[in-house]
C-alpha cells in the first residue's frame, strides 16, 4: 500500500497537465472535495490540490500547446541525475533532465521501453503528497503495457524493485516494491493489457492513478454529471474492491476504487 514514508522507487507525487486548468480543478473539486492553491507567481500556471490543509495532488498547464491532458506519476528519488543514467543504461529514454524546482527539489521525466511516461522527484523542502490511502487521496499506481516483461526488467534495474507476480484471469498481475520488502510494502501495480481492456480501446501503455473514494458507483455519476466519461464500467474485484476507469472532462483517465477493506 502507498504510505508517505517515502523510500527510492515508491510513488511520493502526481500531478495533472491540462489545457484547463481553472475548468479542470473545478471537475476534480467537485468529485474529491479538492480545493487548488497556486505555487506562486512564478511557477507558470502550477499549483496544488489540497484537502484540508494537506497536498493531495497538483495541477498545471499543458507544457506545449495541443499537449496532452494526463496524470503523471512520480517516484522518489534520492539522486535524479543517477536516476537518470540508470533510465539510460536500462533503456529507457529521457523526455527532460533534471532540473530544480525553486527550493523545493529537483525533478526529470522519462519514457520506459515499453512507451510509458513517469518522472522522478529528488525531495528539497517538499517532500512529496502530504496524504495517500485516505478518502479522496492517491491510494495505488499502476502500469498497463504490451510487454509487461520488458518494464518489469527495466523498473527492478532502475528502482531495485521487486516484483511478484500473481494470477489474474489468463494472466498476471505483478505486485511491486522495494527489494527486501514485504507484500505489505507493494505499493504499484504492473499488468499486460487484456482482451477486455482492448474491447474497451485502452490499449495504450502508461502509468495509471487510482483515487480511493467512499462510494465507487455513485463517484462515477458525479463525474459524468461534471462532464467526464466512464472509460470503463464499475467492477468489483473480489478482496480487492469496486473500481473504475474515467476520463477528465479534457481526457486524462484515471481511476476511482472503494478498497475492499473500506467497503
Amino acid at each position: 500500500m502507498l504510505t508517505t514514508r517515502y523510500v527510492p522507487g515508491t510513488p511520493s507525487w502526481t500531478d495533472l497537465s491540462t489545457p484547463e486548468v481553472e475548468a479542470a480543478s473545478a471537475f476534480y473539486g467537485t468529485l474529491f472535495g479538492w480545493a487548488f492553491r497556486s505555487a506562486g507567481p512564478g511557477a507558470g500556471g502550477y499549483g496544488m490540490f489540497t484537502l484540508g490543509a494537506q497536498t493531495v495532488a497538483a495541477i498545471g498547464p499543458t507544457a506545449e500547446e495541443g499537449g496532452e491532458s494526463e496524470w503523471t506519476v512520480y517516484f522518489h528519488t534520492d539522486d535524479a541525475d543517477a536516476t537518470t543514467k540508470a533510465v539510460e543504461l536500462a533503456g529507457g529514454t529521457v523526455r527532460f533532465g533534471p532540473f530544480d524546482v525553486f527550493t523545493a527539489g529537483r525533478m526529470a521525466g522519462y519514457t520506459d521501453p515499453t512507451g510509458a511516461r513517469f518522472a522522478v522527484w529528488q525531495p528539497g523542502e517538499r517532500r512529496g503528497l502530504d496524504a495517500v490511502t485516505d478518502v479522496n487521496t492517491l491510494c495505488w499506481t499502476e502500469l498497463t503495457t504490451r510487454d509487461p516483461d520488458r518494464a518489469k526488467e527495466f523498473y527492478c534495474s532502475v528502482f531495485d524493485w521487486h516484483i511478484q507476480d500473481m494470477p489474474m484471469g489468463d494472466g498476471v498481475y505483478g505486485l511491486a516494491g522495494p527489494a527486501g520488502t514485504g507484500m505489505e510494502a507493494t505499493h504499484s501495480g504492473i499488468m499486460g493489457i487484456s482482451d477486455q481492456m482492448r474491447e474497451m480501446g485502452l490499449t495504450g501503455t502508461e502509468w495509471n492513478v487510482y483515487f480511493e473514494v467512499v462510494d465507487c458507483d455513485a463517484v462515477v455519476a458525479l463525474a459524468e454529471a461534471q462532464g467526464g466519461r466512464m472509460v470503463m464500467p464499475a467492477t468489483t474485484m473480489q478482496d480487492i474492491g469496486r473500481m473504475a476507469v474515467l476520463a477528465d472532462p479534457f481526457g486524462a483517465k484515471f481511476c476511482v476504487m472503494t478498497s475492499a477493506t473500506r467497503a
